[in-house]
């Protein structure tokens, strides 16, 4: 018997390697793309749209701010396939088990609604899922708890019958504050004994 009636997987980094770095050096160069990372607040610009601000908007804000960044802000949105570096090793073998057995997956990620057709274009592993929750797409972004109320309301499910995987403290803290077993990812094998643990069919 298990403890939990479905599984919500971040993307990024959970199941998706993701660095913003190369896109942005594919279009200024490595050099600049560092100092941009280093000394603009890209994870808090970045995260505006995650929130639903669209990217024209977001040149516009880094128009205003920063306008020695603008190149470096429109080298991401047009290079950024180039920072989806490839599956997380390990995980999407668990997605594909655990799909195999029927088991009820969802995702829970926080992307632009521009930029998110990206992933599952990309990686077919997503299509396992039963459902994703696109942060862009509705306005709310983790670790706001609208956004994981949201999710548990889709699925059909109460929250404290969800396990919940993010490599995010943040975001894993405000899972397990709502109730639902909340999964700080650290890899692969670590993951597949915490979920073991619940009595999921691994």
């Amino acid at each position: 018997m298990t403890n939990v009636d479905g599984v919500v997987w971040d993307f990024g980094n959970v199941l998706i390697r993701w660095d913003p770095l190369p896109a942005i050096a594919e279009g200024i160069g490595d050099a600049d793309a560092r100092a941009f990372l280093e000394s603009y607040d890209f994870g808090a610009w970045n995260y505006a749209q995650d929130a639903g601000r669209t990217w024209a908007q977001a040149l516009t804000v880094l128009e205003q701010e920063a306008p020695e960044w603008v190149a470096a802000g429109a080298a991401y949105v047009d290079n950024f396939p180039l920072s989806l570096l490839g599956p997380v090793p390990g995980t999407h073998e668990l997605v594909r088990e655990l799909a195999a057995t029927g088991f009820p997956q969802l995702g829970l990620t926080n992307w632009s609604a521009e930029l998110y057709p990206h992933a599952p274009a990309t990686y077919d592993v997503i299509g396992l899922l039963r459902d994703v929750v696109v942060s862009g797409e509705v306005s709310l972004a983790k670790p706001d708890p609208a956004i994981y109320r949201l999710v548990a309301e889709r699925a059909g499910m109460p929250l404290e019958r969800l396990a919940f995987i993010d490599d995010s403290v943040a975001n894993v803290a405000a899972a397990a504050a709502l109730g639902m077993q909340a999964i700080h990812f650290t890899g692969a094998e670590q993951l597949r004994r915490d979920l073991v643990a619940l009595g999921l069919p691994l």
